[in-house]
């Protein structure tokens, strides 16, 4: 593609400076939510948040551009799913979660 922006006005510059930077937006947007179905709500993973201890905790929610883990020892982190990593299960045990499905089975109810 060759575009030669030499021909063009202040206005149609200041257009395709905002074209380009929706679309930007969007790409990235595309590649955060790939990054988040990689990982399952109530399922164990990992993060090293700068000058601190990995953080082992339980991803409870997705958000726009990042998910939401509850660590541990209680506390809630808003988190790049870029910097999460799934903790294995030793010798294939399932990982243990606090997060109950309250869904009701409408045959049994």
């Amino acid at each position: 593609m060759n575009i030669d922006i030499e021909k063009l006005t202040e206005k149609e510059l200041i257009e395709l400076n905002h074209k380009i930077v929706e679309r930007l937006k969007f790409l990235e947007s595309c590649h955060n939510h790939k990054e988040m179905l990689k990982f399952n709500v109530g399922e164990k993973v990992s993060f090293e948040p700068y000058g601190r201890d990995r953080q082992i905790g339980t991803l409870v929610k997705y958000n726009k551009k990042s998910v939401t883990v509850i660590t541990e020892n209680g506390q809630k982190w808003n988190v790049s799913p870029h910097f999460l990593s799934k903790i294995k299960s030793v010798n294939g045990a399932e990982s243990v979660s606090n997060i109950i499905d309250i869904t009701v089975n409408k045959k049994n109810a």
